[in-house]
């Protein structure tokens, strides 16, 4: 039995930008949510995953930045989805909240991966403000999904482990927290796989920033 107040929301389109990574665009139907939310996302045989929204709130489409797991339940239903086809999704649920509610406070984002999503949000959203440095870990270049929407926003710097990029940084992403500005009164946004918001939170610490501004979500996959 799904949850209530899941409700059918027809595709758009699924662009595909590697063989395991793509970007699932769904009809918005009116939902409300705030940058940093997750829907659940349903297949039609009852599994679901948390999938944070990716797309802005003043936008008429749902997007979210999925990896196909191999053997996965719910991502590969998900990757071979065609325009008109439905899914259900949950209503929006979560408390990060990337940057909102601190004032003017300046602010760091970290992310891996798809851990990208709700930061692509809050740029959609908020787009007046920017952080003072985005940290962008990624397996290959192909993979930086809204890496030129970024660049021209804000101070975004790429780690790219497993290729060398010219002009990139070649290694994982905490290999740059050196390089991130620590100051009394700054946020830290911290998103993605659990091995680096673990390192950076420590590694903060370390530096003396109060855990209360360091924001954590960490991304599982299905």
């Amino acid at each position: 039995m799904r949850d209530a107040g899941v409700a059918p929301h027809a595709v758009r389109h699924v662009e595909v930008i590697n063989g395991e990574l793509f970007v699932l665009s769904l009809e918005r139907n009116g939902l409300e949510f705030v940058p940093g939310d997750c829907v659940a996302l349903h297949t039609d045989g009852g599994k679901s995953r948390p999938y944070s929204i990716a797309s802005g709130n003043r936008e008429d489409a749902l997007r979210f930045v999925i990896r196909k797991m191999e053997g996965g339940e719910v991502s590969p239903w998900l990757m071979d989805r065609s325009p008109g086809d439905t899914v259900q999704i949950s209503p929006p649920f979560g408390w990060f909240r990337p940057a909102q509610d601190i004032g003017d406070a300046p602010f760091v984002f970290i992310a891996t991966g798809t851990g990208v999503a709700p930061f692509l949000s809050f740029r959609s959203s908020f787009e007046q403000k920017a952080p003072a440095l985005f940290l962008y870990g990624l397996r290959r270049k192909a993979d930086a999904v809204g890496a030129e929407q970024l660049a021209g926003w804000c101070n975004l710097k790429l780690a790219i482990s497993r290729e060398k990029t010219e002009g990139h940084y070649h290694g994982r992403v905490t290999a740059l927290l050196e390089e991130m500005p620590v100051r009394p009164g700054t946020h830290y946004y911290l998103c993605g796989l659990e091995s680096m918001v673990s390192e950076t939170t420590r590694w903060l610490e370390e530096q003396g920033v109060d855990i209360f501004h360091i924001h954590r979500e960490v991304f599982f996959h299905g």
